[in-house]
């Protein structure tokens, strides 16, 4: 920084030192004066450029130990395209590259493992809510598996499909021209409380260790997971506008609105599949209040958000605050965690 000053510095001093040249009129004098001041304004401008790739390159290590510091859970806004897997490497990704990490002049100190996962799958298909845990809370997914969630779907009736969703194949198409709002409302209640629900063949569960998604784009014969108890807390019809409805849900961990959507059409003498999904709040974390967008996946607009989002966890679960680490030890690897939104032998850490 000091020699890019003085160079600078010396610049100017030479452009004023030079000997100039008779001044004939004023117009000429102007000129030079100009002349004069943009050489001052540049070396000024260089010196500042300077300074602030010295300030970048010296933050670099502070922002790494802060990135390692991060534990709690947040969350983030899933668009619609990537999986929850793809996205949660996008974030890490970005968090390494605002870091600098892995950076070669690191690679001899001590090794520390970012830990970076998120607790409830989201369709590829699908946006809203994506709570993730970083550091010591990871170990905090599993109780989002498990709370409330809630989901406004649009179906579209008189179409089904073999991914139960728009971005499968057509199998079955029936009319539903005779179907009233009053006739869809009166079927919700058998959807609500306790029910059995049959998982969708499409789905992150697991048949022999593969999800049964991988299976079936294979060609594999897969044969259904047998109905297992799912809770639904609430469900309304919001909009109806044949073929389209809009339901807005809340419901227990495992259930799956595809599902919901085409037990409806078929309790209709109909059939039906998801054609838009939006999670709207996962546990205590709400899309609009605490899901932060792309352009806010920075280290200490993460920090600010674990730090707000720590007074929603239940107290049995709030973290206790990391203590730093040590500076200038430590090299960044990562370990993504990615829990899948089943029980039992299904239930697993997954590490990427």
């Amino acid at each position: 920084m000091a020699a890019a000053e003085a160079a600078a510095a010396v610049g100017v001093s030479s452009l004023l030192k030079a000997d100039p040249a008779p001044v004939l009129e004023s117009a000429g004098t102007a000129a030079a004066t100009a002349a004069t001041s943009s050489a001052m304004a540049a070396a000024a401008a260089l010196a500042a450029a300077a300074r602030t790739g010295s300030e970048a390159r010296v933050s670099k290590p502070a922002l790494a130990t802060k990135l390692l510091s991060l534990s709690g859970v947040f969350a983030v806004h899933k668009p619609k395209g990537p999986t929850s897997a793809e996205l949660l490497n996008r974030l890490k990704e970005k968090l390494l590259a605002e870091a600098g990490m892995p950076s070669p002049e690191w690679t001899k100190r001590k090794k520390q493992t970012l830990k970076i996962g998120h607790g409830g799958t989201l369709d590829s298909a699908a946006r809203g809510v994506l709570v993730v845990g970083i550091g010591r809370g990871t170990k905090m997914l599993t109780s989002m598996l498990s709370g409330s969630k809630r989901y406004v779907a649009i179906g579209e009736l008189g179409k089904a499909t073999d991914t139960l969703d728009s971005t499968g194949n057509v199998t079955e198409e029936k009319p539903y021209d005779k179907i009233t709002q009053e006739d869809i409302e009166s079927i919700l209640q058998k959807f609500t409380g306790n029910i059995m629900q049959v998982p969708p063949l499409y789905s992150a569960l697991k048949k022999d260790g593969q999800r049964l998604s991988t299976l079936m784009k294979r060609g594999e014969v897969v044969e259904a997971k047998p109905a297992r108890p799912v809770t639904v807390y609430s469900l309304s019809l919001q909009k109806f506008q044949p073929p389209f409805f809009t339901l807005d849900v809340e419901c227990g961990g495992g259930f799956y609105i595809r599902s919901l959507v085409s037990d409806i059409g078929k309790e209709l003498s109909s059939c039906a599949n998801v054609l838009e999904l939006t999670r709207t709040k996962q546990g205590p974390f709400t899309l609009e209040e605490h899901a932060l967008p792309e352009d806010k996946w920075t280290i200490d607009d993460i920090a600010q958000s674990l730090q707000r989002c720590s007074s929603l966890l239940p107290a049995e679960l709030a973290l206790k605050k990391s203590k730093p680490e040590e500076s200038n030890e430590q090299v960044l690897s990562c370990e993504c965690i990615t829990l899948n939104e089943t029980k039992g032998e299904d239930d697993v850490i997954k590490t990427l």
